[in-house]
C-alpha cells in the first residue's frame, strides 16, 4: 500500500470512532454528524480505494449526485 492509502485509511479508522462515540449522545444534531460523517467516508473510500479520482468526470459527479440525492432524501425522511 502507499502512504496516501495508509493516510486515507487511518482517517477511516478515525471517522469510525468518532460516529461509534456520537451514536451514544442523545442530542437532535446526533444523525446529522453521523451522516455527515458516513458521506466522509463514502466520498474517501470511493475516490482512494475505487479510484475514482483516475475516473472519468462523468462517473466522479454521478457518484457525488448519488450521495447528495441520498442523503437528502434521508435526512427528509428523518
Amino acid at each position: 500500500m502507499n502512504k496516501t492509502a495508509i493516510i486515507t485509511w487511518g482517517i477511516l479508522i478515525v471517522l469510525t470512532i468518532a460516529s461509534a462515540l456520537l451514536s451514544g449522545i442523545q442530542s437532535n444534531y446526533t444523525v446529522l454528524l453521523i451522516m455527515g460523517i458516513s458521506a466522509l467516508k463514502f466520498i474517501g473510500v470511493a475516490f482512494q480505494f475505487m479510484e475514482l479520482k483516475k475516473a472519468h468526470t462523468f462517473w466522479r459527479v454521478l457518484l457525488l449526485s448519488f450521495l447528495a440525492i441520498y442523503t437528502t432524501l434521508l435526512l427528509i425522511i428523518i
